[in-house]
């Protein structure tokens, strides 16, 4: 005789059915002191954040009560600045830790689904201009569009078989190409490059390179650290510089360049499941790539509404990989006329 099987919702055991959005946890009851400490932002952001996402996250659903955009992105935000599916958070806000890693979900493809609104070159005239003054300000390099380089996450081994996430470390991890402007601001994210792959790697097959040789502007370029080879649009440091002039261009370089190896420390340590502390990302390549570029979208909105970054350095293990590379110069000849061109003209 068959035996029928009932499926229990946790939430519909602990709350009971009633309302069909489950809304325990309300914003104006708590400080803003309370927001930050717990979710890592203040109200109004977070309003902003419901505002964003709340058609998306109030798509039609088959269970017996929905959880509102509001406890979806507490419970999303919650996770991406602590790092963890704590009993704590969930009670907090009066769910699961079930439904905390749906809510994660939901609102991390929500973002993803954004990123290119909100992570993107500029492309007036005007804007592009704005880019190059912030970083000739920084150290007066002049013509630079953006800096890039790459930084690991640790995620879970995929499974035994697979190495090619494992890094020169041994640790399984993705390598995510990443270019910020002078303030931070994310120009380009690309968060699904394999730990294995070395930067120039990276480079080589990211988007980012067909953007530049194809599509981006001819008069300026990006900054990039020996780990990449030198490029017509992408100016990396002279290996042993000889000259005065070698010196201040290589000085301005490295001095311009520290503005991406900040960002990568402001973003591990406003979203601590990114930092290593709590342990790897426990989803798959392609599921932790999302969360990544989740954390890089909210990271650019916190400076669109003027949020300060964090200036405390993250604590986890994965920091920046110090690549092993030879050191070659590029053999394109172009690219080495525009950086002689440009320690003549500016640097002399």
């Amino acid at each position: 005789m068959a035996v029928p099987i009932a499926v229990l919702d946790c939430d519909l055991l602990l709350y009971g059915r009633g309302h069909r959005t489950l809304d325990r946890f309300k914003l104006e009851d708590v400080t803003d002191e309370y927001l930050v400490s717990t979710y890592g932002f203040p109200r109004q952001f977070i309003y902003y954040l419901v505002d964003l996402l709340g058609a998306t996250l109030s798509r039609p659903t088959q269970r017996s009560r929905a959880i509102s955009p509001e406890t979806q992105i507490l419970a999303a935000l919650g996770f991406y600045t602590s790092g963890s599916f704590q009993t704590r958070m969930g009670d907090a806000i009066g769910i699961s830790q079930a439904s905390m890693s749906r809510c994660v979900a939901n609102v991390t493809e929500a973002l993803v689904e954004r990123a290119s609104q909100f992570i993107h070159f500029p492309e007036d005239e005007a804007a592009v201009q704005s880019l190059k003054d912030g970083f000739y300000g920084l150290a007066g390099m002049p013509g630079v569009l953006g800096v890039v380089d790459c930084t690991h996450v640790a995620i879970k081994a995929p499974n035994a078989e697979d190495l090619s996430y494992v890094n020169r470390k041994g640790l399984h991890s993705l390598n995510c190409l990443m270019v910020c402007d002078a303030r931070g601001v994310l120009l380009s994210a690309e968060t699904h490059w394999p730990g294995s792959l070395p930067d120039c790697t990276v480079l080589e097959q990211a988007a980012l390179t067909s953007q530049f040789e194809t599509e981006l502007h001819k008069d300026g370029w990006l900054l990039g650290d020996s780990s990449f080879l030198l490029r017509t649009w992408l100016m990396t440091p002279l290996h042993i510089p000889e000259t005065p002039a070698e010196y201040r261009y290589n000085m301005a370089h490295s001095a311009t360049h520290n503005v991406i190896e900040r960002t990568f420390r402001t973003i591990r340590s406003r979203f601590r499941c990114l930092d290593g502390s709590r342990g790897t990302l426990q989803y798959s390549p392609e599921k932790s790539s999302h969360i990544i570029l989740a954390c890089c979208v909210l990271h650019n909105i916190s400076l669109e509404h003027g949020l300060d970054v964090w200036s405390s350095p993250a604590t986890g293990h994965m920091e920046q990989l110090e690549e092993e590379y030879e050191q070659m110069e590029s053999v394109d000849s172009e690219a080495c006329r525009i950086r002689q061109e440009l320690l003549l003209t500016h640097f002399t």
